[in-house]
């Protein structure tokens, strides 16, 4: 079974392509490395003794797509290949809707083509907007605050559609997993893979790591008059390779059954919401270190609170995460130690 993974090279999508070598499965990566880097994939193949099969370019290129899928026989694609900074996307809107948007239609015409039907979309819980409670759930009503968000609804909608256009001729080719989840944080255990954005941090934990190796001299934290705790945002932080075992998952019960064809919907959170000034502590408590950080005006587009609820996951793959806050940070803190300039310092 060989899976093409998106954006393959980049922070979720090396973790996944691990997950999925030692599930057994072969990985097709491509990838445009515009916020990522070969070495990811080169200690992939180091931890798990399996090649990732590397193709360098954008998923808007039609040709590079007809060509991979020729080239390999592809069952399943994970799609990563996204830009995700809330507040980037707020001053390049243009980019966010080229790429994500035109990007996986561009993908998604290459599938049909090639007739692979089966897609993991990496959703986002921006899509719940500002929502009017938490914990939140699939079925809570969708909008969004912000044009990061607004690609990912976007997307969704489009994948929705394709569905049901696939209905009216009876059963539907496509099967789809609109995964939603929340904020990614942690590393592999071994340290060899993690986090590393090109440039500033648009990510709290990236940035609070750097902050704590000297990299960064102080960390922002945008607002402390939200109506939390603290009156910092609190989100939901789950560890990369919970949310990767929740892609795995996804894959399982879509690839195990014709009754999962259609298009599915699955938050994957671990239901608890920490404060930005909480993972800070967190931070500090797992490595040692002192992490200075200024109170700086709220950044637009963000909310005050978000965190999921997870049982749908949980009763329909079996799908739980394992790992709690203190691990993230271990783990978030060992791969920043041992690679203080990222990838760049190998």
């Amino acid at each position: 079974m060989r899976v093409l993974v998106t954006g393959g090279a980049g922070y979720i999508g090396s973790h996944a392509c691990l997950s999925l070598i030692e599930a057994g499965y072969d990985v097709v990566v491509v990838d445009n490395l515009s916020n990522s880097s070969r070495e990811s994939l080169i200690r992939v193949e180091e931890l798990t003794g399996k090649a990732c099969n590397l193709v360098v370019g954008d998923i808007n290129d039609i040709n590079t797509l007809d060509k991979l899928f020729r080239g390999h026989h592809i069952d399943a694609v994970m799609h990563f290949a996204g830009l995700k900074a809330v507040g980037e996307s707020c001053e390049k809107p243009a980019e966010y809707y080229r790429n994500n948007v035109a990007g996986t239609l561009t993908l998604c015409e290459a599938m049909a083509r090639h007739h692979v039907g089966t897609l993991i979309f990496s959703s986002s819980a921006t899509v719940y907007g500002d929502p009017y409670t938490v914990p939140i759930a699939e079925d809570f009503p969708l909008s969004a605050t912000n044009p990061y968000g607004q690609s990912k609804l976007m997307v969704e909608n489009m994948l929705k559609d394709f569905v049901a256009a696939d209905k009216i001729n009876g059963q539907p080719s496509w099967n789809i997993g609109l995964l939603r989840y929340f904020n990614p944080v942690g590393a592999h255990e071994s340290g060899r893979i993690g986090e590393d954005p090109n440039g500033i941090p648009n990510n709290l934990l990236p940035y609070i790591s750097q902050v704590a190796i000297g990299k960064l001299d102080q960390l922002a934290v945008f607002g402390d008059d939200y109506p939390t705790a603290d009156g910092t945002g609190v989100r939901d932080y789950i560890h990369v390779m919970d949310l990767v075992d929740g892609h795995i998952k996804a894959l399982e019960k879509l690839l195990s059954s014709e009754d999962a064809k259609g298009c599915h919907v699955w938050n994957l959170g671990t239901g608890n919401g920490y404060s930005v000034l909480e993972m800070v502590a967190a931070f500090e408590k797992a490595s040692g270190k002192s992490v200075s950080y200024k109170i700086v005006e709220r950044r637009s587009g963000d909310i005050a609170a978000c965190f999921a609820d997870p049982t749908k996951a949980q009763q329909e793959l079996g799908w739980t995460a394992q790992r709690e806050l203190s691990q993230m940070m271990a783990d978030s803190w060992r791969w920043q130690e041992n690679n203080p300039q990222g990838y760049e310092g190998d």
